[in-house]
């Protein structure tokens, strides 16, 4: 940031930066111990698609990485599309396998902002569930490079005082969005369950 910057009271952005994704799987434990919450083993990633050969490319790319394993037992990967006309990439793993969730979503990251396709990525999500069967997932805002929690109830509301609790318990763990405004609902996302 240059001098004429900071005298008119601008900022640069923040950097995305995907190796925050790599504190899922601690953040992880500490749901499991503080909280209940268990992973689902459904992670996924929103982008906006756009039309063109060089998107079309990066999005087989991506599907033929992640479906590599699928002839030895893996789950293929699923493309689903919003109301908003997002496209969410769905990743499934086992539930004790954060670790290998987390890589599938930091390579279908990865392949997109280094297709020159970062300021389509919106957002990627790992889902939890506790015994009583409430959902909850863990947001990663890639222009922000920060997390929230989201904890939806049924009927489109949200559990924000869990939401705020998840917040204290993971901030060890992960770089948590502290603009309270930015934790936006994302209902029926792949990968979590109202």
């Amino acid at each position: 940031m240059g001098f004429l910057d900071a005298l008119l009271g601008r900022s640069k952005p923040v950097r995305p930066d995907l190796d925050q994704l790599f504190g899922l799987p601690s953040a992880a434990v500490t749901l499991q111990a503080a909280a209940g919450f268990q992973p689902t083993g459904e992670g996924s990633v929103c982008f906006a698609a756009v039309e063109g050969g060089a998107f079309a490319q990066a999005r087989e790319e991506v599907q033929g990485l992640l479906d590599a394993d699928v002839a030895t037992g893996g789950i293929p990967v699923e493309f689903h599309q919003d109301d908003y006309h997002y496209t969410w990439l769905l990743s499934r793993h086992a539930p004790d396998d954060v670790a290998g969730l987390v890589n599938d979503l930091h390579a279908v990251n990865t392949i997109l902002q280094d297709g020159g396709f970062g300021p389509q990525l919106l957002c990627s999500l790992v889902g939890f569930r506790n015994a009583e069967g409430q959902s909850l997932a863990l947001v990663y805002l890639y222009k922000r490079g920060t997390f929230y929690p989201f904890a939806p109830r049924p009927g489109e509301k949200r559990d924000n005082a869990l939401e705020l609790q998840i917040k204290a318990m993971v901030a060890n763990d992960l770089r948590v969005e502290d603009d309270l405004s930015r934790w936006f609902p994302v209902w029926g996302a792949p990968g979590i369950a109202d």
